[in-house]
């Protein structure tokens, strides 16, 4: 028997949005689509709560739609992927202003839930201050736990990638918790440095102007 899907009966643009993305755990399934296309395993793995068959249910809901489409894996014809549409992409700035909103709300006692470092990055990138850009072209690379993060800033422009710099003009490392606590601003960057929980190389002005970038001063 089909599920009942949510539908608040108005004739607004918010209630339209929250019949595609209102059920519980759909915004998180997307979570994951914008760090990357992923298996339905992959999905599984990194949304243990949801369950398989409400996965598959609000899945089936964003291709059904044109949110998310399939595709075939490269390198095996035979297994499928999950990936985000242009209408998909577009919910990008939405939920990474909603994430980074979220982050004010993280307490101590949530540290005992799942971490990963590709969910903090995700809340960084909408952390941007625009009159905060520098006006030099910089590499920050971010080594968190096994997963490096690339922020470069040129020509006054700020892009994000995955993967390692050639050169980078600031590195840091740390682990997840500890980048999510220094975003949600449990502790401060200096704190989080002085404590030794990160780890950084690269000219004090780089620095300076990262956590200026960012808004954690």
């Amino acid at each position: 028997m089909a599920s009942v899907k949510r539908d608040y009966g108005q004739f607004c643009g918010l209630a339209a949005a929250l019949n595609v993305i209102g059920e519980r755990w759909t915004l998180l399934v997307l979570r994951e689509l914008l760090i990357g296309p992923a298996r339905f395993t992959e999905l599984a793995g990194n949304l243990p709560g949801a369950g398989p068959n409400l996965l598959s249910d609000r899945l089936r809901t964003l291709v059904e739609h044109g949110v998310v489409e399939q595709s075939s894996v490269e390198g095996d014809g035979r297994a499928r992927q999950y990936h985000l549409t242009d209408l998909g992409e577009e919910l990008r700035g939405p939920v990474l202003a909603l994430a980074n909103w979220g982050l004010g709300f993280l307490r101590e006692e949530d540290r005992s839930g799942a971490v990963r470092a590709e969910w903090g990055f995700l809340a960084v990138q909408s952390m941007v201050v625009e009159s905060a850009i520098p006006a030099v072209d910089e590499v920050y690379e971010f080594q968190v736990g096994d997963e490096p993060f690339v922020i470069e800033v040129k020509g006054g422009a700020v892009a994000f990638g995955r993967g390692h710099a050639e050169r980078p003009d600031l590195t840091v490392e740390c682990d997840a918790d500890t980048f999510v606590r220094v975003g949600a601003r449990m502790v401060s960057p200096f704190e989080a440095i002085a404590t030794g929980d990160v780890r950084i190389k690269g000219k004090a002005e780089s620095v300076r102007r990262c956590i200026l970038l960012l808004g954690l001063n």
